[in-house]
């Protein structure tokens, strides 16, 4: 599926779980997306659990979500930090709004949690934030890949293939 002119916004942050930042990033430019990783700070190196690094191209006071079509959150423990900046709410929060696509895997549902942005959709997660989605008013089951109106989820590494599947599709179909 081609994402030619399309600019996904991806968030990082220490811990993160490295399969799920570098296999959808590497997916979505594969398909021709255009991805920023986005930080606390900008142009710096971010490490993941398992020790793969990545670089991040700006720090979140630096972008605008009405510059990009998606939004990327990667699982690990990256997202219990992420959920702490105002700024990763707000941008969140921006998204939702907006109805762009919101991709999360794995612990990153804290993110949305955060935000405020479960009530009344179905999503899927690692079963250890199943209590936090379902008291953020989600309807949480135990799937490989959630797609419910602009929200795709899934739970962990093994599902990675069916979760950037039905992400991608998403994105182009906006």
């Amino acid at each position: 599926m081609n994402l030619q002119g399309k600019k996904v916004l991806a968030f990082v942050d220490i811990e993160f779980e490295d399969l799920e930042m570098w296999y959808p990033v590497l997916r979505l430019r594969e398909a021709g997306a255009c991805v920023d990783i986005v930080g606390p700070k900008a142009k710096h190196t971010y490490v993941g659990k398992y020790g793969v690094p990545i670089e991040s191209d700006f720090d979140f006071s630096q972008v605008e979500e009405s510059d990009y079509d998606a939004l990327y959150i990667p699982g690990g423990w990256a997202p219990d930090k992420l959920r702490r900046y105002e700024r990763v709410l707000e941008l969140t929060k921006q998204f939702h709004q907006n109805e762009k696509p919101i991709a999360h895997i794995c612990h990153a549902g804290w993110v949305l949690s955060s935000a405020n942005i479960c009530k009344g959709y179905t999503m899927t997660s690692t079963p250890g934030i199943k209590d936090d989605l379902i008291h953020a008013g989600a309807n949480w089951v135990d799937e490989e890949v959630v797609v419910d109106r602009n929200i795709v989820s899934g739970r962990r590494p093994p599902d990675l293939p069916a979760f950037m599947k039905a992400f991608i599709e998403l994105i182009h179909a906006k």
